[in-house]
Parts: C-alpha cells; structure tokens; sequence
C-alpha cells in the first residue's frame, strides 16, 4: 500500500481529535481515530466558547448545530468574592459580536463533543476505533506506525499526538516529564436551575474573586442547569482528576468569602475534584511524521477558557496546511510554526491571570479593581482583541467559512 493510501492517524478521540479528524476529512484525507476508551464522550460539564471558536467551527462546517446547542450569556462578569459587589463587565450583545464577528457562549462539554462525533461517524473518511490507546510510534521515510497498548500496531500516512495532558505521544517525541502540578484545585458540580439562588440566576458566566480562591458559574443546556466551578490554592502536590468529594471539602478555601459567594457553593451538588495542571510553552511539536495537538501540545491552566478553543483552531490550521503543502513533513512543520507562539501566550497569560486577576488580596486587588473599573467597554474589547479577534490563522484558513458538505 502506497503512503498515499494510508489513513492519517489521530491518537485521542476527544473534541480536538475528532475536530482534527472532521477538518482533514474536508481535505480529503482519510483519517483513523484510535480512542483508549470503550466508547467516544467527554468527561465534564459546562465549556466557555469565545468568537474564535465559532470561527472554527464554521471552517469545519459544524456551526450551525453548534449554534443550536449553545446557550449565548449577555456579559463576562467580574465580581468581589469579599464584599459582593460588581468590578466589571463586558457586554457580549451586538457591539461585541460586530467587533469580532461572532457571539461568546457556554455549552455543555458533552454536547459539543457530540457535535463532533456525529460529523465524523457521517464521513465516510472518518474511521473511528476505540479500545486502541496509542503507547508509542515507529516511522521511516513513507509513513508512521502506531503502537497500541495491546501490542497491536497501525500503519497511516502520519500520526497526530491529540491524547491529552497525559499524552503518550509526547512522552516520545518530547521526553520531558510530567505536567507541573499548579497547587490549585478546581471542584466542578451542575445543579438544576432552581436550585440556583434566585438572585444569582443571571445570563452571565460570571466570576468572583477573591484572595487565593474564585467561583465560576453560568448556565447550561437550555437554561436547566448551572455550571459550577471553584478553585482555591490548597498546594496540592500531585495530580488528581474527577474525584468525588464532600461539600466540607469544597468549603475549606471559601469560609472568607461573602456569604453571597458562599450561598452557591452550598447548593452544589454531586462535587468532583481535579487538581489543575500545565506545562511550560515549548517550541517545538514535531518528529518527522509525528505532531501533537491541543493539550497534548500546549496544555493549559482553565483561567482564560481557551483549552477547546486552541484545540480546535489547531485542527482548522492543522487542516489548512495539509492542504497547502504537498508534503507530509513540511505541513506539519508549518502547522507547528503557525501555532507556537499564539498557544505559548495563551499558556502564560493564563497563569497570569490567577495570579493577578482571580486571586490576589489586599492592595493588589484593590489596584485590580480599581483599574478593571475604569475601562470603556470599548477599551476591554481593544485589551481581548488578540484572542477573539484573530485564530492566529492565515487570512485565508480564518475566513474560508463553511466549506462544501
């Protein structure tokens, strides 16, 4: 079989994998997806979606059911976890969608995998296959061979690494350690929406801070639902992911917030823990026929709401320069290039923001107040314009819009 005839291969089947396998497939590449699982879904609940991510998913011809299951929040709001009073907001209505062309919502993690998963068992380019986890890879100059957990091994054109923070693909090509350990742990519920404080039911995802710990919350799946996310610095040493968890528990890092703050940790239900981890940016994500993709390239902490997002635009980029170059090694070369150094900014600023956005105390929150206060709505679009207002794309990849069924 010649390399033309192979599949590429895909390891990891969640939103990154499957938008890489819908977005190469509209190249017509044939593409293998080899999951470790029993089954293809997403662990979660509740994701953030800026306009950048409805610009990916137009180029991968997904955003009108995309659209459909989303639910599209009013304002990005800031509140003091310690008085309960409003820093500030950003207005998502009409003026934001006409800066950067595209609305900001949240959608259930699950859905939206499911929207992926649904275009690729619809192509016939697509092969999906689970059981299969990739453990390592073996290539010569006419293709890459995977190598599963079972001893089985799968021969394709080339293999992208979209295995996530643990990635066994990038434990070969990059050889450099495990995550780094944040020391911040996130606890994640979804309670019914009347079991949301009626006071609070707002159509905002909406964030308070407060010294060393913040409350995410917003709505989900048709407004039957919230979404709720909190994290403190408790120094956790080692990772941790989807741990069950007593309302106690989640409690210790909140008794010195607002009791408004507290009220809606006490409605959660059913708390899960995970311990947040990264990497720090490297340059290079590529070994041949080999490269990595989302969090397997570039993982990142959840503070800026962009994991899925960067995944996806590395999927319409990824898709984009395999149909520009004719070469396997020089498209993903390029892919590589074109990626690094926009992920690398998400990667760091999203530390940043923990650090002197969500978490600080005493004069350095009140200077944080003082200055997220005095913005114009129109100078906070000007200060997110580098996320939402470009994918980091070429020009050409970023406004091809939906390509042909």
């Amino acid at each position: 079989m010649g390399t033309e005839a192979l599949p590429i291969l895909v390891a990891g089947g969640g939103i990154g994998g499957l938008a890489t396998a819908l977005g190469l497939s509209q190249k017509g590449r044939r593409v293998l997806v080899l999951e470790r699982a029993s089954r293809f879904g997403e662990v979660g609940a509740g994701i953030q979606l800026g306009p950048n991510a409805f610009h990916a998913f137009d180029y991968l011809g997904v955003g009108d059911t995309a659209r459909a299951m989303a639910i599209y929040v009013d304002q990005l709001r800031l509140m003091d976890a310690l008085t309960a009073e409003e820093i500030c907001h950003i207005d998502l209505g009409p003026n934001f969608r006409a800066r950067f062309g595209n609305p900001y919502a949240v959608i259930h993690r699950g859905d939206l995998h499911g929207v992926f998963l649904k275009a690729c068992e619809a192509s016939p380019q697509v092969e999906l296959r689970t059981k299969s986890e990739v453990v390592g890879y073996e290539q010569d100059g006419s293709g890459v061979t995977a190598i599963l957990a079972d001893g089985g091994r799968v021969r394709g054109q080339a293999l992208i690494g979209a295995d996530g923070l643990w990635s066994n693909v990038r434990k070969q090509l990059l050889a450099n350690g495990p995550p780094r350990v944040s020391g911040h742990t996130t606890y994640r519920s979804v309670i019914p929406v009347e079991q949301m404080p009626e006071q609070l039911r707002w159509n905002a995802a909406t964030l308070w801070a407060g010294p060393k710990c913040h409350i995410v919350h917003y709505p989900l799946q048709g407004w039957k639902a919230f979404n709720l996310v909190v994290t403190y610095h408790n120094d956790a040493p080692e990772p941790v992911a989807g741990k069950p968890v007593d309302q106690e528990e989640v409690f210790k890092g909140f008794h010195h917030v607002h009791p408004l703050a507290q009220s809606i940790i006490r409605h959660g239900r059913d708390w899960k823990l995970w311990v947040l981890c990264d990497r720090e940016p490297v340059e290079n994500w590529v070994d041949g026929r080999v490269a990595l993709l989302g969090d397997a390239a570039h993982p990142m902490l959840q503070y800026f709401a962009q994991g899925a997002c960067m995944a996806m635009e590395d999927a319409v980029c990824l898709a984009h320069m395999m149909e520009r170059h004719e070469a396997m090694e020089a498209a993903l070369l390029a892919y590589n290039r074109q990626r690094c150094l926009r992920t690398a900014r998400v990667q760091l600023q999203s530390r940043a923001i923990g650090e002197h956005i969500y978490h600080p105390a005493g004069a350095h929150a009140a200077l944080r107040n003082a200055i997220m206060r005095a913005k114009s709505q129109e100078e906070w679009y000007d200060t997110i314009a580098w996320i939402y207002g470009s994918t980091g794309l070429e020009s050409s990849a970023a406004t091809a819009g939906r390509p042909a069924a």
